[in-house]
C-alpha cells in the first residue's frame, strides 16, 4: 500500500476519477470537430477499400485496437490484425502492407517503437491513419489521415478519457466507412448514454473487490478490449492482480483457478456471445465463484447495472462505468490512482 494514499472519501478528488467522468463531454466535442474528417476517410476507404486493416498500439490504446478489430471485421468485414512493433522497431524487418490501412492509436503519439513502426509502415506501402490525443505528435506529421481524440490534457498516469475517446472514434469512423445507420445513431448517442452510464451505482462490487488479490476480467468479442483495459487498470490503479480472458479461452486452463476466493468480473453485451457467457457465469456462480456481472444477466451472479445501448457502442458504456468504480477502489485499498509506483505518462519502448 502506497503512503501518500488519498483517505476513503478522496476518490472523487483524483484526477483518474475528474478525467474519466469527463468523457461523455469529450466525446460530444469529438464527434462534432471530427465529423467532416470522418466523413472524408470513410468516403476515401469505400472509394479505395483496403485490403487489411492492421493497428499498431501499446497499453490501454493496444486494448481500443482489440475493439476496433472486432468492429471492423464485423461490420466492415475486412481482416483486422494486430502489428508486432518491434518486427520494424527492434528486428528491422519490413512487411508488405501494399494497399492495407495501418491504424496507429496513441494518446502521446511519441513513443519510438510506434513511430518507427509507422515510418516502416508508410515505406512499405501502407496508408497511415492516426487516431491520437496530442495535436502535436510527431505521429500526426506521418500519418496520411489523423483523427484527433480532443480529449484535452490528461494528467492522470491512467488513461480513462483518451481510451474511452478511442473507442469513439473507432466507431465513427466504421460507421462513415460502412454507412451503417444503426452503428451511426449509436455513436450519435454516445455522448448522452456515457453520461448516464457514468452514474451507474457499481458500489456492490467493492465489497468483493477490495481485499482480494486475484482477479479475471471476463468478455468476448467486441467486448474483449475493455476486459483487457479494466484488467490493466486493476493493477496499475489497485495493486490487484488481474488478468483478461476471452469466456472461450478461460474454460481451458484459466478456469481451474477460479473458486471462493477469486472472483470474476464479467462484461457482456447484446450479441451473440451473449448466451455463452452468461451460460459461463451460472456455472461459475454455481461453483461458488463471486461473479460480478454487468451487460448481462446470469443466475447467482452479482448484478452491476449497464445502460441498453447497442453492443457495437456497449464497450465503451462498460468502460466509463469500471472507471468510476476502479477509482473508487483504488483509494479503498490505499493507493493513489494518479500515481502508480515505477510508471510514467509516455513509455519509452523501443
Amino acid at each position: 500500500m502506497t503512503s501518500n494514499a488519498p483517505s476513503a472519501d478522496a476518490a472523487t478528488t483524483t484526477r483518474m476519477y475528474q478525467e474519466a467522468a469527463s468523457s461523455a463531454d469529450v466525446v460530444a466535442r469529438q464527434l462534432e470537430q471530427n465529423a467532416a474528417r470522418v466523413a472524408a476517410i470513410g468516403a476515401a476507404l469505400r472509394a479505395h477499400p483496403p485490403r487489411t486493416v492492421v493497428t499498431c498500439a501499446r497499453g490501454s490504446s493496444d486494448h481500443a485496437a482489440t475493439y476496433g478489430k472486432y468492429l471492423i471485421e464485423t461490420r466492415a468485414r475486412v481482416l483486422t490484425v494486430s502489428a508486432a512493433p518491434s518486427v520494424s522497431s527492434v528486428y528491422g524487418v519490413d512487411q508488405d502492407l501494399r494497399d492495407c490501412l495501418y491504424v496507429a492509436i496513441s494518446q502521446s503519439g511519441r513513443s519510438p517503437d510506434l513511430l518507427s513502426s509507422v515510418t516502416a509502415a508508410k515505406r512499405s506501402g501502407a496508408t497511415v491513419l492516426s487516431i491520437c490525443n496530442d495535436a502535436e505528435a510527431p505521429l500526426n506529421g506521418l500519418a496520411d489521415h489523423v483523427l484527433p481524440l480532443w480529449a484535452g490534457p490528461e494528467r492522470s498516469v491512467a488513461a480513462t478519457k483518451s481510451y474511452i475517446a478511442s473507442l469513439a472514434a473507432l466507431a465513427h469512423l466504421t460507421a462513415a466507412w460502412t454507412g451503417d445507420a444503426e452503428l451511426g445513431n449509436a455513436v450519435d448517442r454516445l455522448p448522452e448514454s456515457l453520461a448516464a452510464a457514468w452514474k451507474l451505482d457499481w458500489s456492490p462490487a467493492l465489497e468483493h473487490l477490495v481485499s482480494v488479490s486475484h482477479l479475471y476480467v471476463i468478455g468476448r468479442g467486441l467486448g474483449l478490449g475493455v476486459a483487457q483495459e479494466a484488467a490493466l487498470k486493476c493493477k496499475e490503479t489497485c495493486g490487484l492482480h488481474a488478468e483478461a480472458f476471452s469466456s472461450a479461452e478461460v474454460r481451458h486452463g484459466p478456469f481451474a483457478l477460479l473458486g471462493e476466493g477469486f472472483p470474476a468480473l464479467v462484461f457482456g453485451q447484446d450479441d451473440a456471445t451473449r448466451p455463452g457467457l452468461e451460460s459461463l457465469c451460472a456455472e461459475l456462480a454455481a461453483r461458488g465463484v463471486r461473479v460480478l456481472l454487468a451487460g448481462a444477466t446470469a443466475a447467482g451472479t452479482i448484478q452491476l447495472p449497464s445502460i441498453p445501448e447497442s453492443a457495437a457502442v456497449a464497450p465503451a458504456l462498460l468502460a466509463a462505468s469500471t472507471y468510476r468504480l476502479l477509482a473508487d477502489l483504488s483509494v479503498s485499498r490505499g493507493h493513489d490512482p494518479d500515481q502508480p509506483p515505477f510508471l510514467h505518462k509516455v513509455t519509452q519502448t523501443i
